[in-house]
């Protein structure tokens, strides 16, 4: 951690990630840096060396969707979750269902007598298609 000429104290944006718990690992959060996935103040970052300070805002894009995120302050240590989100401000609007899980999103699976319907299927479609012997 360092400080600016302000005097404000300002950190790696790959570290802060890492300390916010959106990232697993510093490797992944060093990844996630550079990969473009992350915005700082609407500025797509490629570095992941780039400072952070407090009051910059951050656009995240997870596998779970898009975070906005508002740096309220760095982190000295990674910290437990609860810790964790009191380094940040969430933005993000809100889902339209917030019980919806990414599961439940996608189309639901299918129950034994669909699978074996499905293989039965499958089976009639590579007998009609499979060379003929002889």
């Amino acid at each position: 951690m360092t400080a600016d000429g302000d005097g404000r104290p300002r950190q790696r944006v790959d570290k802060w990630l890492w300390f916010a718990r959106l990232a697993r690992t510093r490797t992944a959060a060093q990844k996630l840096a550079v990969s473009g996935r992350v915005r700082v103040n609407r500025v797509k970052n490629h570095s992941a060396s780039r400072l952070l300070a407090p009051g910059d805002v951050l656009t995240v894009a997870t596998p779970s969707g898009i975070r906005v995120l508002k740096v309220v302050a760095p982190g000295d240590r990674r910290r437990s979750a609860d810790e964790a989100r009191q380094l940040y401000q969430d933005l993000s609007p809100a889902p339209a269902n917030p019980r919806a899980s990414a599961r439940e999103e996608r189309s639901p699976r299918p129950d034994k007598r669909q699978r074996r319907a499905i293989a039965a299927f499958q089976r009639s479609v590579r007998d009609d298609f499979s060379p003929d012997e002889g």
